[in-house]
């Protein structure tokens, strides 16, 4: 009887987790490439404290997605939505839409950030390192941010909106609004020091 050899899940049925690696070693702990067919977990990250650097990236990138506002409680529509943009990447660029959704995160995370320092009734600002766990989360919000800015009023689809910024990040493109709110943060942070 011969073996054969298991495949690992690829993402919707389309892309796979192997040979995509994290550039950014400060990133490599918190940023999860699990194999996954379809990123739901049901929240099983939010007993436990930090739970959730042990959630896949492009479910946390879902998640993000669905902050309250415009599309909170809707995770079957913008998990095809996220499907439609990867579609729309690997089209546009031939290359794994995972990997450019990590290569998006690592350029959009800032390494730096100001926090409010009051001393004898002043009130200043200090530049801080950023843990790796939040600067995967400013980035994912930077990624979102930028998305619902465009988005609004503008007859292009989510899809296609979601994919330009995340290949603009990707790329490090001056351009996309989480590399300039990096870049602001940082530049902020550098002045404050």
């Amino acid at each position: 009887m011969s073996q054969t050899a298991v495949e690992s899940p690829k993402l919707f049925g389309e892309w796979s987790f192997e040979g995509i690696t994290v550039r950014d070693i400060g990133l490599e702990r918190y940023l999860n490439l699990e194999p996954i067919y379809i990123p739901h977990s049901s929240g099983r990250h939010e007993a436990r404290r930090f739970r959730k650097s042990d959630m896949n990236i492009v479910e946390r990138l879902i998640n993000s997605l669905m902050r309250p506002g415009s599309s909170s409680g809707e995770k079957s529509r913008i998990t095809s939505v996220v499907r439609n943009a990867f579609v729309i990447i690997n089209i546009k660029t031939g290359r794994n839409p995972i990997e450019i959704l990590v290569r998006a995160v690592e350029n959009a995370a800032p390494n730096e950030d100001t926090t409010r320092i009051g001393y004898g009734g002043v009130v200043y600002r200090l530049a801080v390192d950023i843990s790796p766990q939040r600067r995967i989360d400013r980035a994912l919000r930077f990624i979102v941010q930028g998305i619902k800015d465009v988005t609004f009023s503008n007859r292009r689809t989510l899809e296609e909106i979601l994919a330009e910024q995340l290949v603009g990040a990707a790329n490090n493109d001056g351009n996309a609004f989480a590399i300039r709110r990096k870049l602001e943060v940082e530049r902020i942070a550098f002045s404050s020091r």
